[in-house]
């Protein structure tokens, strides 16, 4: 008796085994994520900031997975085509999508978006965060500093122009909030991203742009563009020269860019926390440290539900900034 119990048990094993294998979810059965290229959409041109930090971020993650991940540059209405294509993407852990402080802002701006950042996506993390800098054509605008920037800027009120990565973008509000504290007026000339607004002001079509320090930084270490100073109370790492608007006379000017990390809303909780893990590793890593350093950002640790709470706090801040400066799409 005890041989045929003992086969009868074992078959009932491997039976319930295989039931339980064919009511598994993929991700149980799954070796490990990802086991294809993985996408990862960002909502302006290459050369702006969010690229900035998305393509080293990426690289390492390729680097340290040997998996390739693949930034799907989707560029237009200040950030908010290419996240409503990412909203749109199936929620399978192979898209993600890395936006920025614009996206937190744009909710004020256009008030018929298809998506909501809050409701839409699932927060993964915050990557980088890095403050506002003014930066000028040295050929076009002579000023040193930023008392020299503001006394012309009162004596030629809308002689100069600024431009930006898009309407309702942070380098837009920036602007605004820029002009609203010094009483100070200049034009506003929107782009399809910050690498062609940063282009244009290399080339000496336009005159200053209020930038995310990441995307400008190799041009300043370069003598393309002169930083007039950064919008926070204390100087940016990796550029100790560049005085802060509060040293300049502009206490209250502070306004700082960072960049985070979504998914669609239904990705797995098996995916999202293995892009989280993968995530701080090669955030911890030596190289992408150096790297922040070098485009005067700091590394941030905030994840899941306490990255998204920063979010919805920003979403309420920027709508008052919006509000308070009376920024209107142009």
């Amino acid at each position: 008796m005890t041989r045929p119990f003992t086969s009868r048990l074992r078959r009932a094993t491997l039976v319930l085994a295989a039931l339980g294998a064919l009511g598994a979810s993929p991700w149980a059965a799954a070796q490990a994520w990802p086991t294809k290229p993985v996408t990862i959409v960002v909502p302006f041109p290459a050369g702006g900031g969010t690229d900035a930090f998305a393509r080293p971020l990426f690289a390492q993650m390729t680097k340290n997975l040997g998996k390739q991940f693949v930034i799907d540059n989707k560029g237009g209405a200040g950030g908010t085509v290419g996240a409503s294509v990412a909203a749109k993407a199936a929620p399978d852990g192979y898209t993600f999508f890395m936006g920025a402080v614009h996206h937190t802002i744009a909710p004020s701006m256009y008030p018929r978006l298809d998506y909501s950042i809050e409701t839409d996506f699932v927060p993964v993390g915050l990557i980088s965060s890095v403050p506002q800098v003014i930066v000028v054509n040295p050929q076009r605008v002579t000023a040193s500093d930023l008392p020299g920037l503001l006394d012309y800027m009162r004596k030629n009120p809308g002689k100069l122009n600024y431009a930006s990565a898009g309407n309702g973008t942070s380098h837009h509000l920036a602007g605004e909030l820029f002009k609203l504290q010094t009483k100070t007026f200049v034009t506003h000339i929107p782009y399809r991203g910050a690498g062609p607004a940063l282009q244009d002001l290399i080339a000496g079509q336009v005159d200053l742009m209020f930038d995310g320090l990441g995307s400008s930084a190799t041009h300043i270490k370069g003598g393309r563009i002169k930083a007039i100073a950064v919008a926070s109370d204390k100087r940016a790492p990796g550029f100790p020269a560049v005085p802060t608007a509060k040293e300049s006379g502009v206490p209250t000017y502070q306004v700082a860019t960072w960049y985070g990390l979504w998914a669609p809303k239904g990705t797995p909780k098996e995916a999202l926390d293995a892009m989280q893990a993968e995530m701080k590793k090669a955030l911890n890593s030596e190289e992408l440290k150096a790297s922040w350093t070098s485009l005067g950002a700091d590394t941030p640790n905030l994840y899941g539900d306490a990255f998204g709470k920063f979010v919805g706090n920003e979403v309420k801040r920027w709508a008052e900034v919006v509000k308070a400066s009376g920024a209107k799409l142009d």
